[in-house]
């Protein structure tokens, strides 16, 4: 493989105790001291390193192992993260393993395989979870940092139309992604049915990026678009002592700009607002693009059934994963939260995992 490498760049990229702290791993050279057109007197290559010196006499080594993985060249044919994407086929035949609550809150092997899990089909289960919001909390702890938002640290709720959000109801909900009108959606949403005496109530999961990716083969000019055009998303709330207005603006799907990985899709029709943004002439394109990624979500073989039952908490990936759910009867008690997204991959990191 050839790759290329900016002299600036490289002298920036110096390892040696004066330009770079080993203990903190943070960098001590100030950039803005490089000269723009800085070049090596000398260089060459020994012991498996790349070896410059520079006009001020300072002598800089890269081994040759570092510089092929922090290539450019390197870098657009790697994945960050590896997935399985999955229809509800795929994913009843993985038998993907579900993590037990005692094993899990003291073994720390059956906790990395429950992220390796996570990481690879955007959902997670752990199973015999006493039905107490206490016991939710601590086997979501175990995970990452809680996230609180306007809803709380964590909730639990009935279909009592306490908050503003059709969540809090009987009704059908449509797959959709949560927080959507956060400037960074929530990470990784966390469920658990500690009680339902009635009917109905299956929780709906489909993997956005098989729908996505199935998009992008089909229509990739469509796909494209869904990448470049900002859309907002609102949550407006005027009940009792919650009153909210918020708003959060980015596409329907992202991907990274070096290989084009998908990293996220916002998805949520319920709380899309007005479409203000987007040039007339691009507006009609938008929807069909839309209207396509729609008709993929909503295929009938990409939809994952599930009923939770008391004891079983599900871990979602709120930037994969869209979840809904069908109409219920009776009582139903769900609580949950949300999951710093961050801490969740800094833990999966330190196990080893690619993430």
């Amino acid at each position: 493989m050839q790759m290329h490498f900016n002299f600036v760049w490289l002298r920036d990229h110096c390892f040696s105790p004066s330009s770079y702290n080993a203990t903190t791993h943070q960098r001590n050279l100030d950039t803005m001291t490089i000269d723009p057109s800085i070049r090596p007197e000398t260089a060459a290559v020994e012991d498996g390193h790349l070896v410059l010196t520079w006009p001020d006499k300072h002598v800089s080594k890269y081994s040759l192992s570092w510089l092929l993985e922090n290539s450019y060249e390197k870098k657009k044919q790697s994945l960050v993260q590896p997935r399985i994407i999955w229809n509800a086929d795929i994913y009843r035949k993985a038998n993907v393993p579900t993590a037990r609550w005692d094993k899990f809150m003291s073994c720390d092997e059956e906790l990395k395989n429950f992220l390796q899990s996570y990481l690879l089909y955007g959902i997670a289960f752990v199973s015999d979870v006493p039905t107490t919001v206490e016991a939710t909390e601590a086997v979501s702890q175990r995970i990452s940092l809680i996230r609180e938002t306007t809803y709380g640290r964590v909730w639990s709720f009935t279909s009592d139309f306490s908050r503003g959000d059709t969540a809090y109801s009987q009704l059908a909900l449509d797959r959709h992604t949560d927080t959507s009108y956060f400037q960074e959606p929530c990470g990784i949403q966390v469920f658990h049915c500690l009680k339902h005496e009635g009917t109905g109530g299956k929780t709906l999961l489909v993997d956005g990026f098989y729908a996505a990716e199935k998009l992008r083969q089909r229509s990739p000019e469509n796909f494209e678009l869904l990448t470049h055009v900002l859309i907002g998303h609102d949550y407006i709330e005027k009940t009792g002592d919650h009153q909210n207005h918020m708003t959060g603006t980015g596409p329907l799907l992202s991907v990274y700009p070096w290989n084009k990985e998908m990293f996220q899709i916002r998805y949520n029709n319920y709380d899309r607002s007005a479409i203000n943004t987007v040039p007339h002439d691009i507006v009609q394109r938008w929807y069909v693009a839309h209207r396509e990624l729609t008709t993929e979500l909503r295929c009938p073989e990409n939809e994952l059934w599930v009923k939770l039952s008391p004891g079983t908490v599900v871990f979602i990936d709120n930037w994969r994963i869209l979840h809904g759910r069908e109409a219920f009867t009776g009582v139903r008690q769900m609580c949950g939260c949300y999951l710093t997204r961050d801490d969740v991959l800094s833990k999966a990191r330190r196990f080893g995992l690619q993430a």
